[in-house]
């Protein structure tokens, strides 16, 4: 590949799947910037890790003199994705999703920079153009271009259907939609690129042959490879569940301590995805060695958090990191509050799981007989514990999990 944003994504190692790419990255070539899209469906009021990459690949278009568009999916969102699902996703009403796109609007001007300009990020729903279909008219002029031969070979319908879980014709006609929009975002902003995960490839290709036998034009699609982690973990998900990029779903302490405990197996690979460091300075993080490789972590971490939260945050977040880990205060150290109604029975495990901090009971069961779990400094082996409520809403208790992770817990 020729052109600096091919050549960019390859070096970071989000290049997997594309349509005619030799024609693209002539594309990518000529002087004028190229139009591209991503879809999120508003599904939370908060966009998370896992969406961080696809964020991440629309900045490094930008970046490279190119126009990325944002693809607000309140529609979509209103049928469900099947891909990557083992089950239906559940239905959202109309003001749940309205109240979820104002949640994580904010998050992309984080990331992009929108504007009016050729190569400023836009923001647009495909509510505007779906809400309008007339669903004979659709069926007439669109459905004949899909094979349902073809639609069942598409891992994101094979894979349900391999291991006997239901498929509704809803979520089934999902791929229709998102082919229907890609045409749509053609004729309105020119737009002849849809970025997305490789689990989207077969709603990809959908999109660029309907352009194709509708409009007789050439649109693109191009995948990356979904992120894990070393151990072929889904990235972005812990045991407390997912990593949010607002602020009152994850504090920017708890989102600086995800980072900072990246395993040393993904560090570097993390510092080429989510950072903006150039290649040779990643390049003298990956020469670290042993305890060395901290420096790559919170090198990882500064910069992940300083992008989502803002560098005014880094000087308190090192304060509290220095609380926990060093010789300072626990007075730095972030405070989950509990209602006392949750704590239905006054123990240690009723008490992690009540301020989120472990998923279920049998989770801190395991944690603290695998030595992990420590309050206020000492070591508990025994998650039954029993915990004096009256007290907790006096003084917090400093709960340690692992060695890495420390916050207080009180009960308001």
């Amino acid at each position: 590949m020729k052109s600096s944003f091919l050549q960019s994504l390859h070096t970071k190692g989000l290049l997997f799947q594309a349509t005619d790419i030799e024609v693209l990255d002539e594309l990518f070539q000529k002087k004028e910037p190229v139009a591209a899209y991503i879809g999120f469906d508003p599904t939370a009021n908060s966009l998370h890790v896992g969406n961080l990459s696809q964020i991440m690949i629309l900045r490094l278009l930008q970046k490279h003199g190119h126009k990325p568009i944002v693809l607000i999916g309140s529609a979509t969102a209103q049928v469900g994705d099947p891909s990557g699902k083992e089950e239906m996703r559940q239905f959202n009403d109309t003001e749940t999703i309205t109240k979820n796109i104002a949640g994580i609007k904010n998050s992309f001007s984080k990331f992009l920079k929108f504007g009016d300009g050729p190569t400023d990020a836009i923001l647009v729903n495909n509510a505007d153009w779906l809400l309008k279909i007339n669903y004979i008219d659709f069926l007439r002029d669109f459905g004949r271009h899909f094979s349902i031969n073809r639609m069942l070979g598409f891992d994101s319908v094979k894979t349900r259907l391999e291991r006997e879980q239901n498929l509704s014709f809803l979520e089934f006609n999902y791929m229709l939609l998102q082919a229907y929009d890609f045409m749509e975002l053609f004729k309105k902003y020119n737009c002849v690129l849809q970025l997305g995960g490789s689990d989207q490839w077969g709603n990809i290709v959908n999109g660029v042959e309907l352009t194709r036998k509708v409009l007789g034009k050439t649109v693109f699609g191009l995948t990356s490879p979904l992120i894990t982690n070393s151990s072929g973990a889904k990235m972005g998900k812990t045991a407390k569940g997912a990593v949010w990029l607002n602020e009152d779903r994850l504090n920017a302490f708890e989102y600086w301590q995800f980072w900072r405990n990246t395993d040393d197996a993904d560090v570097i690979w993390y510092l080429k995805i989510f950072t903006d460091f150039t290649t040779d300075e990643i390049g003298k993080f990956a020469q670290l060695k042993d305890s060395a490789i901290n420096e790559a972590k919170i090198a990882l971490a500064d910069a992940a958090t300083a992008m989502c939260h803002g560098k005014s945050v880094l000087n308190e977040i090192h304060r509290q990191a220095q609380a926990a880990f060093g010789a300072g205060s626990d007075e730095n150290l972030p405070t989950r509050w509990v209602e006392e109604v949750l704590i239905d029975i006054p123990t240690l495990e009723t008490l992690l799981v009540a301020c989120g901090l472990c998923a279920s009971k049998g989770e801190a069961k395991r944690l603290a007989q695998g030595g992990g779990l420590r309050v206020n400094g000492d070591q508990v082996m025994d998650a039954r514990q029993e915990i004096d409520c009256q007290s907790l809403r006096l003084h917090p208790l400093k709960i340690s999990l692992g060695k890495k992770q420390h916050c207080l817990v009180q009960i308001k």
